[in-house]
């Protein structure tokens, strides 16, 4: 057994850009994300079933509540990260949910879930993934520095796909013997793992400052403080951070039209719920693994090649091509291509060099801002686009029209990316030159 992790080590520093003293926290970074999406991906069917079973024509409206949800967990959030050191306060987000799985354990009954049941797990769920990422994404952008994130952001995406790839699997493997109320108790114990991972990430932070002061020893145990609201006002008075605010807004516009468009066709293609079921099971494995394979072998290259602003307009460019295709042809087999296309993209290059753009900042504005741009930023660019998409089917718009109508979105959004990628170099110049 002693022979393995040397091998391990050897092999990880081999395929990737990684210093020896990066290997641990590279590794507990990889678990530690894969544990958080393997504990969604575990119960995200249950989630998507529920949303159907509510109809596909209320779901602007749990997307609405979504939003509300959302909102009001931010002065929570606010109040928490103020007063506790990170050490602390990360491991309180993810025992709230903990407790919250825990809850739905005690009161969910599988031969009767009310209507209300199951719009209230849509919604907790739907806030559940993106505050315990958005949380995941803020921590990783707070110990590693802007060169460390270039090299290893993409790996450390691929222990998530790696997680949303098990996760579904579990949910198939498990789901008849045990039913699916006995799933929410193993999604509970993958994120107990996540714990672990930011205590023992937390030490390994400790260790990065060359010359420890009794002021950065003390940095752990310190709360960021200030105010539950600090972090809409910080967004608010940062030009940097309102552009990726207005880089989130188009993001999830778009992925709101498609995912709608998705529900739509596949609704009037696929008459059986298990056919459906099957369907997206078979989009969501064909996404992660085309995800895995983009994150370990081009994720980091890419950013090398092409330097950040390129790689942060090139999945826009690319949607905004495969909007063109559909607004001439609105059919199931290319919409699921533009769709793993754009997932895939999203979630093995857009997601880490997005996540790049807070390196550069301050630790409050890595939490809290960041925090508000990811939870309420981006459910309101969900709401707001579904009642738009609503509204322009209500008019007699055609899928096609929605599609043409896309582009000019997504081409804005490639010329955000960029402008936002050339800011963020200029800010990590700027850090270094200090």
């Amino acid at each position: 057994m002693k022979h393995i992790w040397p091998r391990l080590y050897q092999r990880i520093r081999n395929s990737i850009q990684v210093e020896s003293d990066e290997v641990q926290a590279l590794l507990w970074s990889f678990s530690y994300f894969f544990a958080l999406l393997c504990s969604y991906y575990i119960i995200r069917p249950m989630r998507d079933e529920m949303g159907i079973l509510g109809g596909v024509e209320n779901l602007q409206w749990l997307f609405t509540g979504t939003l509300l949800a959302m909102t009001a967990a931010i002065p929570l959030f606010g109040w928490v990260s103020s007063r506790f050191p990170r050490r602390q306060f990360l491991p309180y987000v993810y025992l709230f949910f903990i407790g919250s799985l825990l809850l739905f354990y005690a009161l969910m009954n599988e031969q009767n879930i009310s209507i209300y049941m199951a719009r209230t797990f849509f919604i907790w769920a739907s806030v559940f993934n993106l505050f315990v990422v958005s949380v995941f994404w803020s921590f990783m952008a707070d110990i590693y520095s802007n060169a460390q994130a270039r090299r290893l952001f993409g790996f450390i995406a691929a222990g998530g796909t790696v997680g949303a790839l098990a996760g579904p699997a579990i949910t198939t493997l498990l789901v008849e013997p045990i039913g699916p109320r006995n799933l929410l108790l193993i999604s509970a114990l993958f994120l107990s793992w996540a714990i672990l991972c930011i205590i023992r990430l937390s030490r390994w932070s400790k260790t990065q400052s060359p010359e420890p002061t009794d002021a950065t020893k003390n940095v752990e145990e310190e709360a960021i403080g200030g105010s539950i609201w600090d972090g809409i006002r910080l967004v608010i008075r940062s030009p940097y951070l309102l552009g990726i605010c207005l880089l989130m807004l188009l993001f999830t516009t778009l992925a709101t039209f498609l995912y709608l468009m998705q529900a739509q066709i596949i609704r009037d293609a696929l008459v059986d719920s298990a056919q459906r079921t099957a369907l997206f099971a078979q989009i969501d494995l064909a996404v992660n693994a085309l995800t895995l394979i983009l994150q370990l072998f081009l994720t980091s290259r890419l950013i090398k090649w092409l330097n950040l602003p390129v790689v942060l307009a090139l999945i826009p460019l690319l949607l905004a091509i495969g909007f063109i295709l559909l607004g001439f042809a609105p059919i199931l087999s290319l919409l699921i291509i533009v769709q793993v296309i754009r997932r895939a993209g999203n979630y093995a290059i857009m997601r880490p060099a997005r996540e790049m753009l807070y390196v550069v900042l301050s630790k409050e504005e890595k939490y809290k801002a960041k925090n508000v741009i990811d939870t309420v930023v981006y459910r309101t660019g969900d709401a707001v686009s579904a009642w738009i998409y609503s509204g322009m089917r209500t008019l007699g718009i055609s899928l096609s029209g929605i599609a043409f109508i896309a582009v000019p979105l997504a081409l804005v959004w490639a010329w955000v990316a960029y402008k936002l990628g050339r800011e963020q170099q200029i800010k990590a110049e700027v850090a270094h030159v200090k």
